[in-house]
Formats: structure tokens, sequence, C-alpha cells
């Protein structure tokens, strides 16, 4: 009972007209960039942290999580009609959505997904509002040796369950940490690795970095890409599934929400694992198997219902335990950082509002994306023939202004170029940047824990084994990396990433 009223209590927060109006304005935003290939999550929340700073905390993150959960939806619409996931996490979709475009069923496809998504974001919701508390009372036990090793084992989950090279998605954390690490010690005064440059004594900061290597570096790729979209059966009449779809569906929206419902959590996994999961399970409790991968509406509500649970239950160790478990959860803490609250279990306690707030508003997000995507499939159907020459130089322009407008230093935007230009090598060397963004956000808060944790144990290092959680933590970490050093379970993970 105290849930739901606590529950309550943050609907009246999301009902105000200032957080319904930024909750629209995310979820349209999220559904548009979705939509439009070439532009994902990532990149429209770095763009937009910026423009944050005006805003209170509530509003920000409630726009912004909106943004997260909305191209969930939207990445469905060019998965379907384009074969293009708009959103990574839509990529399973293609594979029978758009075979039933093809066969002039576009529109069934289309509905399922938005119904799937609707009936997955609204059961996630009273998941996180469920599991958050208790976990963050958990959380206000850890000491700093526990949250170190906590962070540890976040750093190795996003790494075992990076695609590509396992030493090198290692070397891009660690590479995340030492840019983290850049200006001035604040216990010693010392500058460190600032290479005498004035404009690096503050270190790099987290709006610059998200910009370089989300907004920049997603445009040099996607120029190199393509720009021919053909969209098959624009025409769509009806978006409405009928009784036989929703029916042979509905056992496979339930899996689909179960399993991101559970996946999400998972550092690195999130909403792309609980998307192919869910796929996956149901080919193997089909009787037909066969007619996956040929227009099966089951290859549709499976992984869509799993991308959006798995999408909105990724916020509860961001919100709980301050760690991000994926690179758009690592700009929410930015986001939370640039307001002046400390993500961790005292958001809970210290600011009801805001989670409360933002949990309500989750819900409300999902009945407006799908009253967004079902009676506008047309209007998202004409953005598809918006060439992308079109947006990146709109792209640009909103990363410079937000960089300098977010710090009046001219310098930010030459720090920019170089890291974008940096951003680019990287990727062209198969290093994804996604462990790089959680190194950097990790790692200044794992030399406070660690330095701590070292002032109360007296600079006994073996107070990391000797407190039950941190050895449990450290464990974990160690069993997953041997585990992923087998050469077989390495073969399988990477088939299963190719895959």
């Amino acid at each position: 009972m105290e849930t739901l009223s606590l529950l309550l209590y943050g609907l009246q927060i999301a009902l105000s007209w200032e957080n319904l109006l930024y909750c629209f304005a995310g979820c349209l935003l999220g559904t548009l960039v979705g939509v439009l290939p070439g532009i994902g999550p990532v990149t429209t929340v770095a763009i937009l942290l910026p423009f944050t700073f005006g805003l209170g905390p509530a509003p920000a993150l409630i726009m912004l999580a909106g943004i997260y959960y909305g191209a969930q939806y939207g990445g469905s619409t060019t998965a379907i009609l384009v074969n293009i996931p708009g959103e990574s996490s839509s990529v399973v979709t293609t594979i029978d959505g758009y075979q039933m475009a093809r066969q002039g069923r576009a529109g069934p496809a289309l509905g399922i997904a938005a119904i799937g998504s609707f009936v997955a974001g609204s059961f996630a919701v009273f998941v996180v509002a469920y599991f958050s508390p208790p976990l963050a009372e958990i959380a206000l036990r850890f000491g700093p040796a526990d949250y170190f090793s906590l962070m540890v084992m976040g750093l190795a989950a996003s790494v075992i369950l990076a695609s590509g090279s396992l030493i090198k998605a290692i070397a891009m954390v660690l590479v995340g940490i030492l840019l983290g690490s850049i200006g001035t010690d604040v216990n010693t005064g010392a500058i460190r690795f600032a290479a005498g440059l004035p404009q690096l004594t503050d270190g790099i900061g987290f709006i610059v970095l998200a910009m370089a290597f989300f907004g920049i570096t997603d445009v040099l790729v996607n120029l190199e890409k393509s720009k021919e979209q053909h969209v098959a059966n624009a025409e769509i009449k009806n978006v409405l599934p009928t009784m036989e779809d929703l029916r042979v569906s509905a056992p496979s929206i339930a899996r689909g929400t179960l399993i991101g419902s559970i996946l999400g959590i998972l550092p690195g996994g999130g909403a792309l694992l609980a998307s192919f999961a869910a796929y996956m399970v149901e080919k193997k409790v089909a009787r037909r198997p066969a007619n996956f991968g040929s227009g099966d509406i089951r290859g549709v509500a499976a992984p869509e219902s799993a991308n959006n649970a798995g999408a909105q239950v990724s916020f509860i160790p961001m919100l709980t335990l301050g760690l991000p478990s994926n690179p758009t959860m690592a700009l929410m803490i930015g986001a939370l950082m640039i307001q002046g609250i400390t993500p961790g279990p005292g958001v809970i306690t210290e600011r009801p509002e805001l989670f409360w707030g933002l949990i309500a508003s989750m819900w409300i997000g999902n009945l407006m994306l799908l009253v967004l995507n079902l009676p506008l499939v047309g209007l998202w159907v004409k953005l598809l023939s918006v060439p992308y020459s079109l947006l990146f130089p709109a792209i640009l322009a909103f990363c410079c202004v937000g960089v300098y407008a977010s710090s009046n230093e001219p310098a930010d935007v030459y720090i920019v170029a170089v890291l974008a230009a940096v951003g680019y090598a990287l990727i062209k060397f198969d290093c994804e940047p996604a462990p790089m963004v959680l190194g950097f956000v990790l790692g200044p808060m794992m030399e406070e824990n660690l330095r701590r944790a070292m002032m109360i144990s007296f600079g006994d290092p073996s107070v990391f084994v000797t407190r039950p959680i941190s050895a449990l933590c450290l464990a974990a970490t160690l069993l997953g990396l041997i585990a992923i050093a087998i050469p077989s379970l390495r073969r399988r993970r990477d088939a299963a990433m190719q895959e």
C-alpha cells in the first residue's frame, strides 16, 4: 500500500503542466529520433544535455527519459518499413517485421509493436516502483569498499557483454578511466594528465565527451553509409491487429516483457540484449519455428516488448546505485550531476519528488507513445523520406552551440573536435565507445571510494575481500572474466554477437 500511495504522489508531480509538457516533448523527440535512421537516443540526449541547465531536475530527467524509451517505440517503424533499425534494440524486429511489410501487413506489424511496447512498458514501471526502494535500502548499507567493488563488477559486465574484441573493450574502459582522471586532484590539488594545457585543469567536461563521441562521431560514421531507403508498402490503411493476431501474440508479449524486465538490469545489456534473448526464446518454444524469418508476427511482438521493458528497467541500477547500465544511463547520471544531485540510493530518500515523479511520468509517457505511434504512422512514414544530408548540419550546429553554451569556453569546441576525430579513429579500429563512456563516468567515483576505503582501513587492502558484499562482487567479476576467457565460451559469445 505504501508503494501505491507513493505512486499516487508521483502521479501528482508528473501531472503538473510543466512535467506533462516535457514528458510529451521527450516522447515526441524519442519517437522522431527512433524513426530517423542515423539519429539515436544517445546522440539526442547528449545534444540536449546543455539545454537542461535551465530546467529543474524533475522536468530535465522526465524529458531525457522520454527520449530514451520513446526511441524504442520509434525504432520499430524503420525496422518494419525500411529494414533499417532506427535503434540498435530494433535489429531483431527487421527479420520478421520487414517480411510482414513486404506481404502487405505493415499495419498489423506496427500495431502489435506499439501494443507490445505499451504493455511491456507499463509492467516495467511497476517493476521499477516495487524493486527500486528495497534495492536502495540495501545500497545504503554499502561502504566505500563495497561501492568500489560493485563498480568494478559493473565495468566488467559491460566488457563481457560488449560486442567485438574482449581486449579492445577492456582497453576502452581503461581509456575512459584515464580521461576521467584528467584535471585537478581534489585531495592533493595536483594537476594530472593535463599536458600543460590550462584548459584541462578542470578536466574534460562530461558534455564535451558526450558531444564528441555520440554527436559528431556518429555524424561522421553515418555520412559514410548509403542514403537510399526503400519503404515497403508505404500505404498503411489499418494498424490495428486482428483478434487472431492478438491471440497469437499475447504469450509472446508476456514472455518478452518478463525477459526484458530481468535482463534490462544487467550492465551493458539492457534493451538490446533483451530483444535478442526474447526472439531466441520464441523460436525455441514455437511449434512451427520455421515460420520465423518469413513474416511471423511473434517475431515482432516478443523483441519489441522485451526492448521496451529492458529500456525502462535499466533505470533501476541508475537510480538506486548510481551505476549506468548503458551509455544513455551514463548520460542520465551526467544530467543529475549537472543539476547538483549525486546519483545513488540517496535520491529516493532525499529527492522523492524526483524519483516518484519520474516513475509516474514513465507510465504517462507510455500512454502518450501509444497515441503518437498508432494514429500518426502516416506522418512517421513521410519522415523516412528526409535525407540524412539535410539532418547532419543541424546536428553539428546543435553540438557546437550546446558545448559553448554550457561553459562559455571556446576551447571546449576545439576539444570536442579533437575527441570526435579520436572517436572516429577508434570506431574504424572496431573499438566501440560505450565501455569508454562507462569508464569515464565510473572512474572518478571508483577512485573516490577506493581512497575512502583505504583511509578507513588505515591502508589495509584486505578490506576489499573481508567485507562480504565487496568480496562477492569481486568474486563475480573474477568468475565472469575467467569464464569469458575460456575459448569455447568466447567463441559462443563472438558467434552470438556476430549473429
